[in-house]
């Protein structure tokens, strides 16, 4: 089944990625899938729990251009650590499209993970591509982006959010958005295949 990108509030979201313990055919094909909807939905980065998939990693392209393919990154087990300085900067998220606000970051972090041929990433990342890998391994750990800001920052988006909590709801009521349990189950059988 193609992937698609799923919006808050849906409970993967909020799931914590386990880390992947095995890299295959399959999982590369969803990985240039990813891609392609990050482009399509004009994004910088996106998370694999944003596909409603419970796996540690995330695709990202600061240039957010389909031609610009060089800038093409994928991180697999990401940890990020030695974060330094801190700035506020906007941000928005393809699971709640048309919502952004001012987040603090640290301005510059080191993150080691893993590429998609299995070599080993370490690196420090600064300015913009610091802030997509913060927002992105957030993700993984099933923390939004607006939980990072401050309570007058969220109740100016909080109508907003709202909205992405009444459609989910009402798609729930009509048997179009799955209920906890079958996205509990689901997770657990795809976590079981490579983590």
């Amino acid at each position: 089944m193609p992937l698609s990108i799923i919006h808050y509030p849906h409970p993967t979201l909020r799931h914590t990625s386990r880390p992947l313990k095995r890299v295959d055919a399959d999982l590369k094909r969803m990985v240039a899938e990813m891609f392609e909807l990050m482009y399509e939905h004009e994004g910088v980065g996106l998370a694999a729990n944003q596909v409603d998939l419970p796996y540690r990693l995330f695709v990202m392209n600061q240039e957010g251009d389909a031609d610009a393919r060089e800038h093409e990154r994928v991180f697999i087990n990401p940890v990020l650590s030695k974060g330094k300085g801190s700035e506020e900067g906007q941000e928005g998220c393809l699971s709640v499209p048309g919502v952004y606000a001012q987040v603090p970051r640290k301005t510059s972090v080191i993150v080691e993970a893993y590429d998609l041929s299995g070599n080993e990433i370490k690196e420090e990342a600064r300015g913009m591509t610091a802030r997509i890998l913060q927002h992105e391994t957030d993700h993984l750990d099933g923390v939004m982006f607006f939980d990072r800001i401050g309570p007058t920052a969220q109740a100016a988006i909080e109508p907003q959010i709202e909205e992405f909590f009444i459609d989910f709801q009402s798609r729930r009521a009509v048997g179009e958005a799955p209920t906890d349990e079958q996205v509990a189950a689901r997770l657990d059988e795809l976590e079981k295949l490579r983590t």
